[in-house]
Formats: C-alpha cells, sequence, structure tokens
C-alpha cells in the first residue's frame, strides 16, 4: 500500500511521546458503560445502556459463582463478542475475575463439524458456554464428529440465548460432558445484563431444560393475565419483583421506550416479556417469548414446547414454531423445520412429526404446515429471528424490518421461494 500523507497516520509516531503506563480513569458507578442494540418487536433495534459498577458487579460475580470458576480454568464461550454474551461473558465478567478467556471467530461447523471438540482438547478448556443453536447443529451433523476427541478437561457446559430442549440438554450432557460435567442453563438478557435465574455449579441440582433457581438476590415471580403474582406452582408471564445492579438504565435517546417496554404491564415489576412455569421446587422453566404464545381454537400453546415436541423425532435437527391466520381456528402453527437427514420422504416425515406432536401435547397441537428448510434465518450470535419466520408464514415479506445482523441473509429468500412452491403450505 503506498502512503497518503492527507489520510494516513503513522501508528510509530503516535506511540512516541506516549507513557509506558495508562493511569485508570476515574468513573462514576453510574456513567455509561456501553451501548449495545438489539433486536425489538418492531423490528426497530433498542440501543441498550448498561453503566458501569453495576453492570460490572453483576458480571463479576454472577460468572465466578454461576460457572464454579477457578483460578487455573481455561474458560471458552463461543458467543460474537458484539452480542452482550461476548460482552458479559467473554470479556468483563471472565476478565475481572483475571480468568484466562479463549475467543474465537467462525461457525461450529467450519472447516467440519469437530472444530468445537478440536479446540476444547487443544487448549485444555475447562469451561464451555454456547447456545442451544449451535448444539443443535452440530447434533444435525452427527456424533461421529465427536469421536477422537476426549474432552476430558471439560468441567462445566453452559448453554445461553433461549431455552434448551429436554432432548438436547441431554445429549450435551452426555456426549460432549461424558455424563459427568454439570449442565448450566442460564436464563437472561441484554437488558438484564447478567444471568438473573440459572444452577450454580457443583450446588444446584439440574432438570433437563430448566433454568433452576434465581441468582443471588434475584426475585423473579410469575403474573397471570390479570397482573397477580402466582404463588407456588403455575404458569405465566415472568417478571422480576426488584432491582438488581446489571439492569439496564435506558434506551439510548429514548428512555420513555424503556419505562413503556418493561415497566407499565405491572406496577413495581421489570417484565421480561418472556413466560415460564414454576414447578413444586421452585424451579424456572422458561417457556419463550409471550408473544410467541399462539391462540389456537381458544387454546393458548406455547412456541417453545410445540418446537420441543417436534424435535424428539430422531431425524429433526431443530425446529422453529410460529402462528399464522386462520379463518376457523383463529391462529394456526406453522413449523420451520431442519433434518437431520434430508434424503427421507418429506410426506412420511411430515405425518411422523405430526405424531410426534400429538404424542407430546395432544391434536390440538399439530402444525397445519410443515415446512422443511436447510437452515433458519440467525443472527451471528446464534439468535433465531422468529419476527422474520413470522412474517414469511403470514406472506408479509414486503417489509422485514432489520435484517443486518443476519448471519447467511440469503435463507430468507430461499424460504419465501420454498415457501411459495411448497405443496403443502396454507
Amino acid at each position: 500500500m503506498s502512503w497518503n500523507e492527507h489520510i494516513d497516520i503513522s501508528y510509530q509516531d503516535l506511540i512516541a511521546d506516549m507513557d509506558d503506563i495508562c493511569p485508570c480513569e476515574e468513573m462514576s458507578s453510574e456513567d455509561p458503560s456501553f451501548i449495545l442494540y438489539t433486536s425489538g418487536s418492531t423490528g426497530k433495534p433498542k440501543g441498550v445502556m448498561h453503566t458501569t459498577g453495576g453492570y460490572l458487579l453483576g458480571a463479576t460475580l454472577s460468572f465466578k459463582y454461576i460457572f464454579g470458576y477457578r483460578e487455573e480454568d481455561i474458560y471458552w464461550c463461543t458467543a460474537d463478542v458484539g452480542w452482550i454474551t461476548g460482552h458479559t461473558y467473554i470479556l468483563y465478567g471472565p476478565l475481572s475475575n483475571g480468568a484466562t478467556t479463549l475467543m474465537f471467530e467462525g461457525i461450529p461447523t467450519y472447516p467440519n463439524p469437530s472444530r468445537f471438540w478440536e479446540i476444547c482438547d487443544q487448549h485444555k478448556v475447562n469451561i464451555f458456554y454456547t447456545a442451544p443453536t449451535a448444539i443443535r447443529a452440530l447434533i444435525a451433523k452427527g456424533d461421529q464428529h465427536i469421536e477422537g476427541y476426549s474432552l476430558s478437561s471439560l468441567r462445566v457446559l453452559g448453554t445461553v440465548g433461549e431455552p434448551i430442549n429436554p432432548e438436547v440438554w441431554e445429549w450435551y450432557f452426555r456426549n460432549i460432558g461424558k455424563s459427568k460435567c454439570e449442565v448450566i442453563d442460564t436464563w437472561w438478557q441484554t437488558e438484564t445484563g447478567s444471568v438473573l435465574i440459572s444452577p450454580i455449579a457443583g450446588i444446584t441440582s439440574k432438570k433437563p431444560g430448566s433454568a433452576t433457581l434465581p441468582f443471588f438476590g434475584v426475585k423473579p415471580s410469575l403474573v397471570d393475565k390479570d397482573g397477580e403474582e402466582i404463588l407456588g406452582e403455575g404458569k405465566g408471564n415472568l417478571c422480576i419483583n426488584h432491582s438488581w445492579p446489571s439492569q439496564i438504565r435506558t434506551v439510548y435517546g429514548d428512555h420513555e421506550r424503556m419505562i413503556q417496554t418493561y415497566f407499565t404491564q405491572y406496577e413495581g415489576k421489570y417484565f421480561t416479556g418472556d413466560g415460564a412455569k414454576k414447578d413444586v421446587d421452585g424451579y424456572f422453566w422458561v417457556t419463550g417469548r409471550v408473544d410467541d404464545v399462539l391462540n389456537v381454537s381458544g387454546h393458548r400453546i406455547g412456541t417453545a414446547e410445540v418446537e420441543s415436541a417436534i424435535v424428539t423425532h430422531e431425524d429433526v435437527a431443530e425446529a422453529a414454531v410460529v402462528g399464522v391466520e386462520h379463518e376457523i381456528k383463529g391462529q394456526a402453527i406453522y413449523a420451520f423445520v431442519i433434518l437431520k437427514n434430508s434424503e427421507r420422504d418429506k410426506t412420511e416425515l411430515n405425518s411422523e412429526i405430526l405424531d410426534a406432536v400429538t404424542t407430546s401435547i395432544g391434536k390440538i397441537a399439530k402444525p397445519e404446515v410443515i415446512h422443511f428448510s436447510r437452515d433458519l434465518p440467525k443472527t451471528r450470535s446464534g439468535k433465531i429471528m422468529r419476527r422474520i419466520l413470522r412474517k414469511i408464514a403470514n406472506n408479509d415479506t414486503n417489509n422485514l424490518g432489520d435484517v443486518t445482523t443476519l448471519a447467511d441473509p440469503s435463507i430468507v429468500e430461499e424460504l419465501i421461494r420454498s415457501k411459495a412452491f411448497s405443496d403443502n403450505s396454507l
């Protein structure tokens, strides 16, 4: 490259007069730390602002205790550093504890589906933190890609980003954890800053599919449609009753949007936007976004529940369910399904998947359409963009909203085309 004196700056000249030691800048605990944009229900991203002291406290304590961190540990979170998980559990949480944190750029299946396990063995990783989406992608590639890797250094396995199906939890525990590692299913959000509901490694008894119990000082509750708190067992909207250190302070440039989004639905509570169940032991089972609850012929059915039923089929790697308008039922269920074995007869598979849903939930939850696909629209962090799937299923594709964070934008057009020519479409 040739030197352009009008735009180029010499790095050597810049540092020539710099001191060897850079003093820390004193900050107030409530000074802004960073702004991270996350998707909104309207498609317009929200600039979630976190502050210096409270956020760092949440990141530091949750990393140390939830993962059972030890000084000699090698820790690896596979997330994109531009996602809240990358911020909190690649950078701030590990480094504030003096941990060795491994950073990775790429996808779990390239150059081959053994990539994660190769890195775990090569660097003797002790704590491994990834998303259910990544795990499902690796399940779809087959267990043969684990063969030849000992994974003996692993002690704790974490999941983040969405509820993990019990079947996926079990596969992770048996095949990657060799039935010995802790599986830590964490629930939190960009807005919460750090994990709020999770097992504590070495302490909390696990239940596959459950995020288990609240972290220190966190007071979650379930609220019914009338705004009444559900005591004991039950199912409702997940709220947080009291403030916690790492919570969102504002939506950048639009504080009123933060108030309206999180603090107006239930007086004195933070509304997470998620639904959950609480069992007899007080364990929380997050069922997914409440805007992902379908009303089929008067029956409220959670999309996560249907997705879990679909992936019980041995040939299904991943599923995403959305609602579509139906003139008789009000809403019908539309399922996008990724297969492990795409060579099988689709008509036969369609019937078997419907049977699996009927067995797990009942006939009322049977999808009206099963749309087979090679992939789903996901962000680079692995989050499924259900808003886009909803629009595709409902033939509302003129304005798909913000798609700039998609890892593979081509899948959107592919899904639109395959829906248009699908034999079993509504």
